[in-house]
């Protein structure tokens, strides 16, 4: 999937994941699409509730070895 900004966050735990991420977006123009990589296994319920809490689109997410990608798309 394309993107334009990438945040890596692994490593990190709850709530710095979704606190990053939130500061990233509201740098970046609406319509851009940011790709984070995390670690914490609660960031999957987290970046789910994010996106319906602040209008952002969740456009993709996978989990692969104990990491996570989410690809969010600006508001």
């Amino acid at each position: 999937m394309q993107f334009d900004q990438e945040l890596d966050v692994r490593g990190l735990n709850c709530p710095l994941p979704i606190l990053r991420t939130k500061k990233a977006l509201a740098e970046m123009a609406s319509g851009k699409v940011l790709h984070v990589l995390a670690t914490d296994p609660g960031s999957v319920k987290d970046f789910a509730a994010f996106a319906r809490q602040t209008g952002n689109e969740l456009l993709a997410q996978k989990a692969e070895n104990n990491a996570f990608e989410f690809f969010l798309k600006r508001k």
